[in-house]
């Protein structure tokens, strides 16, 4: 949707730059994937710099005793992710380094001392990797996604953040799922789809037959709209239209309901507060309209509900 915005904004109507940028687009969602699993691991070490600095102070206090230990460095789940040759391979890929800015690997430690959770973790015996995932999972989830200096950092590198920030946490969700092995070999990082080669193909298609059929299914929406005005019905509206017009006539094996659903709750995150009523009821009319004219085709049983 945001690259077929794109493109009806732009007077360069090259499509496979298009088709590039989105899966450049889709690309950086792994990338950020990578830095997000990458900041665990640098927080996780930070403890190294946190205990030389307690062994250096004249007379250490009985906190910083407590805090004395390298426990956190060694995390069962740290160390498989660190045994884990595809997340080397990509952390030196994307070339991820948090040393640009050092203070927001601190102040995540920091705060994670200052926690009761960190102190408890510190004091139990069980280091096997489904009771060591409960401190990184504590540290992602309470201190990460809430660090405003994390966020400021996303937003900068990756542009399309505040969309992908779901998918990211589906992903290290996923992530703590599959490290459940105490052998680091079968511990597997997470994919972004189950299957990439055929979603890859799928947003290609989508993307270059929408724009193939621009003009036939813009008439589609047009002889349902006559009542409105052009300039009041959002572009991402008409964008979200076509591209379900074009799911519906062209990808056989995604039902008719799915579609539907997909659209209307994608207008209800881009576009206005009326949208996902407006285009409900475009899109019912124009599925009646092709499916009388037997242009709807599906494969399987249930796919045309």
């Amino acid at each position: 949707m945001q690259v077929l915005y794109s493109y009806s904004l732009s007077e360069d109507k090259n499509l496979p730059d298009f088709q590039k940028s989105l899966l450049k687009n889709v690309e950086e969602v792994d990338e950020m994937y990578i830095w997000t699993l990458n900041l665990l691991d640098e927080v996780a070490e930070y403890v190294l710099k946190d205990v030389e600095g307690i062994a250096n102070k004249w007379i250490p206090s009985s906190t910083d005793q407590t805090f004395s230990s390298t426990k956190l460095n060694s995390n069962t789940f740290i160390e498989s992710l660190r045994q884990n040759r595809e997340y080397l391979e990509k952390v030196k890929r994307y070339d991820v380094d948090w040393s640009y800015d050092p203070e927001i690997v601190r102040s995540i430690f920091a705060q994670l001392k200052e926690s009761e959770t960190y102190l408890e973790y510190l004091q139990q015996d069980d280091r096997s990797i489904a009771t060591e995932k409960d401190i990184i999972k504590h540290i992602f989830k309470k201190l990460i996604l809430k660090s405003t200096d994390v966020e400021q950092a996303f937003e900068a590198r990756f542009i399309n953040w505040p969309v992908d920030r779901e998918v990211l946490q589906a992903m290290i969700a996923k992530t703590f799922k599959n490290f459940s092995s105490e052998v680091p070999a079968k511990n597997q990082l997470a994919d972004l789809t189950p299957s990439w080669i055929e979603d890859k193909d799928f947003v290609l298609d989508l993307l270059k037959l929408t724009i193939k059929y621009t003009k036939e299914y813009q008439d589609l929406i047009s002889e349902k709209t006559k009542n409105w005005e052009a300039d009041r019905i959002a572009l991402i509206d008409n964008l979200l239209m076509r591209m379900a017009i074009t799911e519906l006539i062209h990808f056989p094996t995604i039902p008719v309901k799915v579609t539907i659903n997909e659209y209307i709750e994608l207008s209800k995150s881009f576009s206005t507060l009326k949208s996902s009523t407006f285009i409900n009821g475009i899109l019912d009319k124009i599925l009646s309209d092709l499916t009388s004219q037997r242009r709807i085709k599906k494969e399987g049983r249930g796919l045309i509900a």
